[in-house]
């Protein structure tokens, strides 16, 4: 699949020493979704912030869509929309003419048509003629996506763009991400409500501290980090595991009452039934068996703490 961005050796540095990325690597594939997470103060917004002009990289280069980010500026800029994490509208201007006004500064020509369908699709269009003042969080979140649509973007970056607002918009945000994919525009998202990337992204990238720690396809990651966990209820809780059991890795609760076999999701030569056998050849009876895998929130916590 062709790269829509290439970032090649990305670091920023500020006056006072502190290092906000460290020579990051990233090629971004058209048409994805890629989900970035890490913690706050990570280099998130630093390196969405870079890629659309916004801030100076200290070294490295990045391009968008085969324009250098510096040197055709404009080009590059032209292909991104933007969902920054504040709220930044005029606040005395109408939602019709804050959408139309964004599509204005990139040089579009003026198509009623668009801005009427993507407001349409962020349930915008009854309140296109109020003044943004007028709006609650959620309806400003919405018209803060329409202007970052209005000029028909190939890249959207969506910063914690479900922040603070309520079911229903996060549903129908979601609803409309799949629709832009769909339509080849590709997305970077960051997101604390790590089920949404679970959910969404086709790859996962995890970044501490300004470093990338890893960027890889969503069912890889979840095949190669995750774990799943083989649980035996058991009818009396046990005093002791036989050691016959723990030579194979079984595990007994807290509690007694249930055995519990961890291994990782991608080792496929685990002996289920061979593991049940040797329970029952142990004499040790169980009364439900319930199977589980570790979930990406879980995989995220655990990377961050191996690299802490």
């Amino acid at each position: 699949m062709q790269n829509i961005i290439a970032i090649e050796g990305l670091s920023k540095s500020y006056a006072t020493g502190f290092q906000a990325l460290k020579g990051v690597n990233l090629n971004i594939r058209q048409g994805e979704i890629l989900a970035l997470l890490g913690p706050n103060g990570a280099g998130k917004t630093t390196l969405i912030s870079i890629v659309c002009g916004i801030v100076t990289a200290s070294a490295g280069r990045v391009s968008v869509g085969g324009f250098d980010t510096v040197h055709d500026y404009r080009a590059s800029r032209a292909l991104i929309g933007l969902v920054p994490q504040e709220l930044t509208t005029d606040a005395f201007e109408t939602v019709w003419n804050t959408v139309s006004f964004s599509r204005g500064l990139f040089g579009k020509p003026k198509n009623p048509a668009l801005i009427e369908q993507v407001l349409r699709d962020l349930s915008l269009w009854d309140k296109k003629d109020n003044m943004i003042m007028t709006l609650s969080g959620g309806m400003k979140r919405r018209v803060m996506i329409a202007k970052a649509l209005s000029h028909e973007p190939r890249v959207l970056f969506l910063d914690e763009p479900t922040a603070g607002v309520d079911v229903a918009l996060r549903r129908d945000m979601w609803a409309l991400v799949r629709r832009l994919q769909q339509s080849g525009v590709t997305i970077i998202l960051t997101t604390h409500y790590i089920e949404e990337a679970q959910e969404m992204a086709d790859r996962i990238g995890v970044i501490r501290q300004g470093e990338l720690l890893l960027v890889e396809d969503k069912v890889e990651l979840m095949r190669k980090l995750g774990k799943k966990q083989l649980s035996l209820s058991l009818p009396a809780p046990l005093a002791a595991l036989p050691p016959a059991l723990q030579a194979l890795g079984w595990r007994l609760a807290e509690g007694g009452d249930a055995l519990q076999f961890t291994y990782d999701a991608g080792d496929e030569g685990v002996d289920v039934p061979g593991l049940l056998q040797a329970v029952q050849a142990a004499g040790v009876r169980f009364s439900d068996i319930h199977s589980s895998q570790s979930s990406l929130e879980d995989i995220f916590v655990n990377l961050l703490e191996q690299r802490a």
